[in-house]
């Protein structure tokens, strides 16, 4: 667990997703869980230590099986954007997985398959604000990845969570993202949030230089599926910006395959969505495809 300001913590050696935690008197607040349930019980004691008060709530930051299948491990009351909630209802109760390879960290834990999901007790259309005895703390919808994506800000210490809104050393999942506004996104991060210290979902805290590559890398991908758009080409031929796109990420050697393949399904699934519709019915599963 590393330390980034009082009371404000992240960790990134589950696996999943990078979460975090507030330690404040009334309570902890957690941001997203960790994908097995033997890590939610060590993150559980290891926050026991810090000496918060006695009560627990948890922000999930979008519905991406990384960073939700592991709350029910974490026993707690769960707030999240009305429509990661949607999501949610659209989804069956138990986790089935399915046979496409979205490049996706649950892929690689068998044991994700049959879990029970949680829905959001709480859920919020534009900002929530939270008082649990220390800095405020808001919640925040800013589109980007998936429906429903939030920040997670402590204006008074300068701390941003931006779960999959940045993703380090590794592509961007694009299944269910709205490009433009995930642009904007960036630039509003970039502009008003240049002194504080940015936490990835995927990453930890990163470099502002690493925030202008993500919102550079989106544009290029916007482009590319524009060309293809405007000659007509099939969804399959998305695939044919993979190279050009893992030039501009830089990534460990042994996640290769995982990252292309995450490409793969993700720029198909963009296109089709967008321009063939009735080709994202038939190569995706229901309300969302990395479920």
């Amino acid at each position: 667990m590393q330390q980034i300001k009082r009371g404000i913590f992240y960790e990134d050696a589950y696996l999943g997703v990078t979460i975090g935690a507030l330690v404040y008197p009334h309570g902890v607040i957690l941001i997203d869980a960790p994908l097995r349930p033997e890590d939610a019980r060590s993150w559980r004691s290891v926050l026991l230590n810090q000496r918060g008060g006695p009560n627990r709530l948890l922000i999930s930051l979008d519905a991406h099986p990384d960073r939700t299948l592991g709350v029910r491990a974490l026993d707690c009351t769960v707030i999240a954007h009305q429509s990661t909630a949607l999501v949610f209802r659209g989804r069956p109760n138990i986790f089935k997985g399915n046979s496409t390879e979205s490049g996706s960290n649950w892929e690689n834990y068998d044991e994700a398959i049959g879990t029970r999901w949680v829905t959001p007790d709480i859920t919020f259309t534009d900002r929530l604000t939270l008082d649990w005895g220390g800095p405020e703390v808001v919640v925040e919808y800013h589109a980007g990845p998936m429906p429903g994506a939030s920040w997670v800000t402590i204006p008074a210490d300068q701390v941003v969570f931006v779960g999959d809104g940045v993703v380090l050393n590794q592509p961007p999942f694009l299944a269910n993202a709205e490009l433009e506004p995930w642009i904007e996104s960036l630039a509003l991060l970039r502009r008003e949030f240049q002194n504080f210290t940015v936490v990835s979902g995927r990453g930890g805290p990163v470099p502002a230089a690493a925030i202008q590559e993500q919102q550079q890398l989106l544009k290029n991908i916007l482009k590319g599926i524009e060309r293809l758009a405007k000659k007509d080409a099939p969804p399959e031929a998305s695939g044919d910006l993979i190279p050009s796109l893992m030039k501009g990420v830089s990534y460990p050697p042994e996640f290769e395959e995982q990252y292309i393949q995450r490409l793969r399904f993700g720029l198909f699934q963009y296109y089709a969505r967008r321009y063939r519709p009735a080709s994202a019915q038939e190569q995706m599963v229901p309300e969302n495809p990395e479920s």
